[in-house]
């Protein structure tokens, strides 16, 4: 799995092109995650994507062709930190609540809206945790969930725009 990190200057058209240029090649966006970053006319990109490294390295370099790209970094090859964000909505009664609110405890997850016989629950964690929480409120009526796609810093004091010609 690859983690590619890429700024852009923020305009219309921007991510279309990005997206565009993996789909040309017939490479999957596993996930996909984009905002603005701390100055406004400057956004993150953050795609994951599976492949060998010769044909990311190609897409890597097809990026930094893009004119509103700024720079992209393979920052799934260094040390970094990620985190995905998962909202679902369980349907309970009194027979299953306790279990639920269990589950909720031991992930450190947050009951964020309840109601009667629903409730929505956020957690935060890495894919491993947010998978494995699935897997276990899977066992109770999931209403809905949905998921944003992974977002990640390279640990260290350097960041991504200082980088200069490195894929």
């Amino acid at each position: 799995m690859h983690i590619i990190s890429v700024l852009v200057n923020n305009h219309p058209g921007v991510l279309s092109r990005v997206v565009g240029l993996f789909s040309r090649r017939g490479y999957n966006i596993e996930s996909l995650a984009v905002g603005t970053t701390e100055k406004e006319d400057i956004s993150r990109i953050t795609l994951t994507v599976e492949g060998d490294d010769y044909t990311v390295t190609q897409v890597i370099r097809q990026l930094n062709k893009l004119v509103d790209v700024l720079k992209v970094q393979n920052i799934g090859a260094r040390d970094n930190v990620s985190r995905e964000l998962l909202l679902v909505k369980v349907g309970y009664d009194s027979n299953t609540r306790d279990d639920i609110m269990h589950i909720v405890d031991t992930f450190r997850a947050k009951v964020i809206d309840i109601s009667m016989d629903s409730l929505i629950i956020e957690i935060t964690g890495d894919s491993e945790k947010i998978n494995a929480f699935i897997n276990l409120i899977s066992k109770f009526e999931v209403k809905e969930l949905v998921r944003t796609g992974l977002v990640a810093l390279e640990r260290g004091n350097k960041a991504l725009k200082e980088y200069e010609g490195e894929l």
